[in-house]
């Protein structure tokens, strides 16, 4: 797995022929502490893209039907956490004892969620406490290394979603599959 040093670019399952989005780049870097700052940069006529508008911070479900970013931490061993941040300021945290098995909604403390949008580009930061993510699945919080999966869905104008990821795993659109869990921190 390759060390997060630098922005790495997110790919889409299936190539999109419409030049909506010219490119998609995440980031992640992990204190000491165990917070995560996690940046999600989309070049984009933004125009063509449905983007949820802002409303006060608050936990829900269901924002992978629109646009949103994501994020998986998984510990050594099993289980994983889903962060879904909105650029509504919107978000939602989630806690699996394995591969799509066991799924718990977390009570954490509200993510910060930060985003600028131009007509051409979207930057949504977030700064999270992954150690008391993990901790609130029952999950080794230890500050020993941990795998991390970056996505995002996009809807466009016409309301079709596409996912992108740093890795796909398989025939079809899967966030939780282990083999995109690709970054350690």
């Amino acid at each position: 797995m390759p060390a997060v040093s630098s922005t790495l670019p997110l790919i889409p399952f299936a190539p999109p022929s419409d030049g909506v989005v010219r490119s998609l780049e995440a980031s992640v870097e992990k204190h000491a502490s165990g917070r995560l700052l996690i940046r999600f940069t989309l070049e984009a006529d933004m125009s063509r893209l449905r983007v949820p508008q802002r409303r006060p911070s608050h936990q829900t479900n269901e924002l992978w039907k629109h646009t949103c970013f994501e994020a998986f931490i998984a510990p050594v061993g099993s289980g994983y956490c889903e962060l879904n941040f909105a650029p509504s300021t919107e978000w939602a945290a989630y806690g699996f004892d394995d591969y799509r098995k066991g799924i718990t909604p977390l009570g954490v403390v509200a993510p910060d969620l930060r985003v600028e949008m131009t007509p051409t580009r979207l930057q949504l930061d977030v700064r999270v406490d992954g150690a008391a993510v993990l901790a609130a699945a029952k999950l080794d919080a230890s500050p020993g290394k941990w795998r991390v999966a970056l996505t995002a869905v996009l809807e466009d104008e016409h309301g079709t979603l596409s996912y992108w990821a740093l890795k796909h795993a398989q025939a079809k659109p899967d966030f939780h599959h282990p083999a995109g869990f690709i970054l350690e921190v």
